[in-house]
């Protein structure tokens, strides 16, 4: 057997008595691209500060080629790149300085260092602001540099903390492509709430919730356990449309949004087990409301990721 490149077993982390990460345990092999997938404040940065040794875990046991992370230190640091959350950049250096400055810190020099940042250059497509100032970068570009740095030394895995994270949409479709690419030489760890970048780019995926793996496998394994739920489109005005919707038979979760004038669009996630659009087109008429829209869809990602990550939170484990 092939040993997994990656691998955490019953690892756990609190900070003040409340629990961040609860006893999870998963293995990453080599090549994948992870989809890291939670909402806010489920665990996911907690996760990757272990596994990059920002942190240590209260519990459990974090492996790499099968060696705990504490007893290889500097060596494992040396195999991984990692690109946090609030990618800390030095706004006042050009970007060829930052990337020199990483590649001291990496320990490349000479024709090493040079061979390396041009790699890391081309790889982000950051040529046209190398000699610029990181202070007058766009936050796409600024994430183009903070990718350029995470991969500088060759990584054998690269941690993406929420990478796409405040671009606009143009951004977000061109930092996806990166990653994609990235992700033919080396295995990545992209986290995540955003469901388009894992559909489009991850081959697995790791839903977490309230610190604990909710669910794992392929994307279209789970895109096919979603199957079995249909999410329902209604747009109605009226009185008590989303509590009304909410009491019918079968349905998970409601999301809600205010239109104006009275009107409301509420997405109905449901078991599938019968089709609920009659009993909606009798509660409309049997209260009176204007019915806009009335539409129903097979299950998706999204309504699998909803059905996992909205029951309440327990004890100790923030939301």
């Amino acid at each position: 057997m092939t040993m997994s490149l990656l691998t955490l077993t019953g690892v756990s982390k609190s900070f003040g008595g409340v629990t961040a990460v609860a006893d999870i345990s998963f293995t990453v092999d080599r090549g994948q691209v992870v989809g890291f997938l939670g909402p806010n404040g489920a665990g996911k940065s907690t996760t990757m500060r272990m596994i990059t040794q920002y942190l240590e875990p209260d519990r459990g046991e974090i492996r790499l080629d099968g060696v705990p992370l504490a007893e290889v230190g500097r060596d494992a640091k040396r195999r991984i790149g990692y690109l946090p959350e609030n990618n800390p950049l030095y706004s006042d250096m050009l970007v060829t300085e930052y990337l020199r400055f990483v590649a001291s810190l990496r320990e490349l020099e000479g024709p090493e260092r040079d061979q390396a940042i041009d790699a890391a250059v081309q790889s982000t497509a950051t040529e046209d602001v190398f000699y610029r100032p990181i202070g007058e970068l766009s936050k796409g570009y600024r994430q183009r540099v903070g990718l350029a740095q995470a991969i500088l030394h060759e990584p054998d895995i690269l941690i993406l903390d929420e990478p796409t994270e405040g671009l606009d949409p143009n951004q977000r479709v061109e930092i996806r492509r990166l990653i994609g690419d990235l992700g033919k030489d080396r295995t990545v760890i992209l986290s995540t709430h955003v469901l388009p970048e894992v559909q489009h780019t991850c081959s697995r995926l790791l839903i977490i919730h309230q610190g604990r793996i909710a669910a794992e496998g392929g994307v279209h394994d789970l895109i096919a356990r979603a199957e079995g739920a249909v999410q329902i489109s209604v747009e109605a005005k009226g009185a008590g449309v989303a509590e009304q919707l909410r009491a019918l038979p079968g349905v998970r979760s409601v999301d809600q949004v205010l239109r104006g004038e009275g009107r409301v669009a509420v997405t109905l996630t449901a078991d599938g087990s019968r089709d609920l659009r009659p009993h909606v087109f009798e509660l409309a008429k049997s209260n009176g409301w204007t019915l806009y829209e009335l539409h129903q869809q097979a299950g998706s990602l999204e309504a699998l990721f909803r059905q996992l990550t909205t029951a309440a939170p327990e004890e100790g484990v923030p939301a």
